[in-house]
């Protein structure tokens, strides 16, 4: 074999070679786990009834929602500051606004009622 076919063939061997390289492939960050993935069975929402009763309900749904990983952490922030806001409208003793936020917080974020 001559020097030319010779250093075309290591050539072509290394160039294969690299091919096949044994890099480690990317790995996806695993996602968060909730931390149980069903209600409590003796969950029960709170009762009461005008401003308060319906955001202590609205409060009570989204802490089982993201205890149980069916929201993320941003959107639950987004959510509590709009039931802060609501809360504050109720003990200002503005009902109709507090319960209208609070229905438009649920309808905004896919939740009914």
């Amino acid at each position: 074999m001559t020097p030319a076919k010779l250093l075309a063939a290591a050539f072509a061997a290394l160039c294969l070679a690299a091919c096949n390289s044994t890099q480690p492939a990317a790995v996806a960050e695993a996602p968060a786990i909730a931390t149980r993935n069903v209600t409590p069975a003796g969950f029960r929402l709170p009762e009461g009834s005008g401003c308060a009763g319906a955001i202590d309900r609205y409060r009570a749904i989204m802490a089982n929602d993201i205890a149980m990983g069916h929201v993320n952490q941003g959107v639950y922030a987004t959510i509590e500051g709009e039931i802060d806001a609501a809360a504050a409208a109720c003990s200002a003793g503005r009902d109709a606004q507090a319960v209208a936020l609070v229905r438009a917080s649920k309808a905004r974020h896919g939740y009914p009622g």
